[in-house]
């Protein structure tokens, strides 16, 4: 595949693969709502860190030993335990937020795991990293790129793509989540947290099936 076309359709897939509804987008409104673009942009760039480990992974290989029977259950086992770790501090965030509604109190945050910057980031990281769907996005993102005979440097270039498209959506994203800020602040919090913990509580759940 010639270079320019190459560029765009891994642009292409990664803004489309990044506005899909979930916990990573859910968090960015609600940082960017509270606290601003920086806030919500550090999610999407640990995010995108973490669909890069991915891709490299896959680039170099080690998509094929995930598809081994005995290791794939183990992955699935620590992404479910993981997965499950960052609902419970999405759930017990919502939480103190609706409390804080009821009360007709401003949403509390800034000392909570994760609520500074470096903790968005490795939140959004994490939360990448820990999807297990990522390995199959990516196995057959990068893989398809392989199965056309491209190198390593053209796979990752591939990727590398892919993640700038994922960067632009989030870019959209961060800027559009300050139109949050007109809400109801701790009931909009709360209501993002809750729908971001069910989505990883859905997510571990599809992967505890599926290992079984």
């Amino acid at each position: 595949m010639a270079l320019l076309p190459l560029l765009a359709t891994g642009f292409t897939l990664g803004w489309n693969v990044a506005w899909v509804p979930g916990p990573i987008n859910a968090e960015m409104l609600r940082r960017g709502a509270a606290r601003g673009f920086l806030a919500s942009f550090t999610v999407g760039c640990g995010a995108s860190c973490g669909d890069f480990c991915w891709a490299l992974a896959v680039s170099l290989g080690a998509g094929a030993l995930a598809g081994a029977e005995g290791l794939r259950r183990i992955l699935a086992a620590v992404s479910v335990l993981l997965l499950l770790g960052l609902s419970a501090l999405f759930l017990r965030g919502a939480w103190r937020s609706l409390g804080a509604a009821r009360r007709g109190e401003p949403a509390p945050g800034g000392g909570e795991a994760f609520e500074s910057g470096r903790g968005g980031f490795l939140l959004g990281f994490l939360t990448a990293l820990t999807s297990p769907f990522n390995l199959a996005f990516w196995g057959g993102a990068v893989g398809q790129q392989a199965a056309r005979g491209a190198g390593t440097g053209e796979s990752l270039l591939f990727a590398g793509s892919v993640v700038a498209g994922a960067l632009a959506w989030c870019t959209v994203l961060s800027t559009a989540s300050r139109f949050g800020a007109r809400l109801p602040g701790a009931a909009w919090d709360a209501s993002l947290r809750a729908l971001a913990a069910g989505f990883l509580l859905w997510v571990a759940a599809r992967t505890a099936v599926t290992a079984v």
